[in-house]
C-alpha cells in the first residue's frame, strides 16, 4: 500500500514537471516576454504579464465557485478579450471548453448542451438569454457574463460578470494536475448530417498542431496578427490565435470580419499577418478602402476553410505585392491543419492545397482504403498526432472516421508525383448529372474567369431528366452586365458539355457562416424550394 501511494505521488510529480498543456504555454510565454504587447481589444492593450494575471484570477474564481477538472463549459460569444481569457482559464483548471457557433438555432444549441452534459455557461450579454432558454431543465451550476461590469438585474440576474468574480482573486499561477492527453476542448461540427458531432481535442493534439502551424506557416514572435474570424471556429482559434500566444507574437482581436474594420486595423496597427477564408479576401478586394489604405506592412497572408479561386489568388498577388500567401487545408478533426501550400509554390502549384505539414502523413485512397495511383481521384486520409480523440459519445462514427488506421477527411482529391494535394471537392458537393460526376469546384473556377463575376457557387438542383442539374449562383461585380446566356456560352467554350450549368441565377450575395464558408446547403434549399 505504501509503495502504491509513493508511486502515485511520484507519477503526479512527473506529470506536473513534464506536461505541456494550453495553460502551460501561456505561462511560458509570460516568463519569456512579460512586458511584450500580447492582445489588443477595443481600447484595451494587454502585455503577456497582464494577460496571464487575468487568466490566473479567472481560473481561481472558477475553482472557488466549484468548477473542476473535466467539467464541460460552454462559451458563446463574438470575439472579445474575455473569450481569450476564458480559453486559457478553463484550460488551466482542466475544464473542457465547448465553443458554440452563435448562428445555431435554439434546437441545435439545446442538443449540444444536452449531448455534452454541460454544467457551465459563459456568454456575452447578447447570447445569454438564448443559452438560458436552450439550457432549460438542465443542471447548470455556473453562468458567467463576458464584457460586463455588472449583471443585468432585469433579465440576467442569474448571471455573474467575469470581471466581478476575477478582480478579487490572486494572480498567482494556478497549478492543477493535468495530463497532456486530457480532453481540452470539444468543437461541434455542423457537417452534412442532422445533428452536429462533438470533436474531442486534447491538449496534446492541439499543441502538436500549433507546432505544425508555426513551422509550416513561418510564424515568428515579431508578427502582429489580426484575429477577425470567429474564435469559436477551429481555424482562427487553433491555427492563428493559439500559435500566436505560443510563440509570443502580438494579436489584435476584432469583433467581426468587417472589411472596412480589417483594412483600417491593418493600416493603424501595422499588422503583418492576416488570415481570411476566400469569401472574406474577395470582400476585401471589392471594398473601396482596399486601394485607399496603406496595406504595405502585410507580409504573411493565409487562406483556407474553403477553396480559393485561382483568379482571386492572382488578383491578390498583384494588389498586395509585399505579401506572401499560404494555403492552409484541413478539418476540425485534425485540430484543424493537415497540409500547407508555401508562398514559393503558389504559382507553380496554383490551386493546390500543398503537402502534409510537419506532424502529418497524408495519402489518397479508394473506397477500400487502398492507396490510389498518383493523379487519380480518391479520399484524402491522414495520420497525425493532431487528430481528435474521437467524436464525443459516438464510438460508431469514431470507428468509421478512423477505419483502416487513418482519419478519413470526407474530401476528394488527387496527389501529384511531388506529393502535392489538390482538392477536387467534398463528397457532398460532387454533382451526379445524367450519371456522370461533375466537380462543382471545376465549374466555379471556370466561371471566375468570366469578366464581371465577383463570387459564384455551383450546386446541384434535383431535375426530372438529369437527376441533378448543375446550377450556378453568381454575384456580379458592381455595374457588370452579365446575362445567363453569356455565362452558359462562356462555359461551353471552356468545359465539356455535361459540365456546363443547366441553370444560372444571379444574387446580391451568397449566404455564409461567420467563418466565411458559403452555405451551399442553404442555396440548395432555397433554389430547390423556389422551383428553379
Amino acid at each position: 500500500m505504501k509503495n502504491t501511494t509513493i508511486h502515485n505521488e511520484l507519477d503526479q510529480l512527473l506529470q506536473r514537471v513534464r506536461r505541456n498543456t494550453l495553460g502551460d504555454l501561456l505561462a511560458r510565454t509570460r516568463e519569456r516576454t512579460p512586458d511584450k504587447f500580447a492582445i489588443a481589444y477595443n481600447n484595451l492593450r494587454l502585455t503577456y504579464k497582464d494577460l496571464d494575471n487575468r487568466v490566473n484570477q479567472t481560473a481561481r474564481a472558477f475553482i472557488e465557485a466549484g468548477m473542476k477538472k473535466g467539467d464541460m463549459i460552454t462559451v458563446m460569444s463574438r470575439n472579445s478579450l474575455d473569450f481569450v481569457i476564458s480559453i486559457f482559464a478553463l484550460a488551466r483548471i482542466g475544464a473542457v471548453m465547448i465553443p458554440i457557433n452563435y448562428m445555431l438555432t435554439k434546437e441545435d444549441i439545446t442538443y449540444i448542451l444536452e449531448h455534452a452534459e454541460v454544467t457551465g455557461l459563459i456568454a456575452s450579454k447578447e447570447y445569454a438569454s438564448v443559452l438560458d432558454q436552450s439550457a432549460e431543465g438542465l443542471n447548470i451550476a455556473h453562468r458567467y457574463l463576458m464584457d460586463m461590469k455588472e449583471a443585468d438585474n432585469n433579465n440576467l440576474s442569474a448571471w455573474t460578470p467575469l470581471s466581478v468574480i476575477s478582480t478579487q482573486q490572486s494572480s498567482d499561477f494556478v497549478d492543477v494536475v493535468i495530463e497532456d492527453d486530457d480532453l481540452a476542448q470539444v468543437l461541434y461540427t455542423s457537417g452534412t448530417e442532422s445533428r452536429p458531432k462533438g470533436v474531442m481535442l486534447t491538449h496534446k493534439s492541439i499543441i502538436s498542431e500549433y507546432v505544425s502551424c508555426i513551422f509550416d506557416g513561418k510564424m515568428e514572435a515579431r508578427d502582429i496578427a489580426i484575429h477577425a474570424l470567429p474564435l469559436y471556429h477551429s481555424a482562427q482559434l487553433h491555427v492563428f490565435l493559439g500559435p500566436s500566444v505560443y510563440i509570443g507574437s502580438s494579436g489584435i482581436i476584432l469583433g467581426a470580419a468587417t472589411p472596412e474594420v480589417i483594412l483600417k486595423t491593418i493600416e493603424e496597427e501595422g499588422a503583418t499577418q492576416l488570415f481570411c477564408p476566400p469569401t472574406v479576401w474577395i470582400a476585401l478586394l471589392r471594398h473601396p478602402d482596399f486601394d485607399k489604405r496603406n496595406l504595405s506592412t502585410l507580409e504573411k497572408c493565409y487562406y483556407g476553410a474553403a477553396i480559393m479561386p485561382r483568379e482571386i489568388l492572382k488578383e491578390l498577388a498583384e494588389r498586395l505585392p509585399n505579401a506572401k500567401f499560404w494555403n492552409f487545408y484541413g478539418q476540425t478533426e485534425v485540430a484543424p491543419l493537415a497540409t500547407a501550400l508555401q508562398p514559393e509554390d503558389q504559382l507553380r502549384k496554383l490551386g493546390s492545397a500543398g503537402v502534409a505539414t510537419l506532424h502529418v502523413q497524408t495519402k489518397i485512397v479508394d473506397e477500400k482504403g487502398i492507396e490510389v495511383a498518383r493523379g487519380d481521384v480518391g479520399e484524402i486520409v491522414h495520420r497525425t498526432p493532431h487528430a481528435m480523440k474521437g467524436y464525443l459519445h459516438d464510438p460508431e462514427k469514431t470507428a468509421e472516421a478512423f477505419r483502416n488506421g487513418w482519419f478519413h477527411s470526407g474530401d476528394l482529391g488527387t496527389m501529384d508525383e511531388e506529393g502535392y494535394i489538390t482538392i477536387v471537392d467534398r463528397k457532398k458537393d460532387m454533382i451526379n448529372t445524367g450519371g456522370v460526376n461533375v466537380s462543382s469546384r471545376e465549374v466555379e473556377e471556370t466561371i471566375y474567369q468570366l469578366e464581371g463575376v465577383s463570387e459564384v457557387a455551383v450546386i446541384s438542383i434535383p431535375d426530372a431528366y438529369w437527376v441533378e442539374a448543375v446550377t450556378a449562383i453568381i454575384v456580379p461585380k458592381k455595374d457588370a452586365k452579365l446575362t445567363k446566356q453569356a455565362v452558359i456560352t462562356f462555359c461551353r467554350e471552356k468545359l465539356s458539355s455535361f459540365k456546363v450549368p443547366k441553370n444560372v441565377e444571379f444574387a446580391d450575395e451568397l449566404p455564409k457562416n461567420p467563418s466565411g464558408k458559403v452555405l451551399k446547403r442553404s442555396l440548395r434549399d432555397q433554389y430547390e424550394n423556389s422551383g428553379n
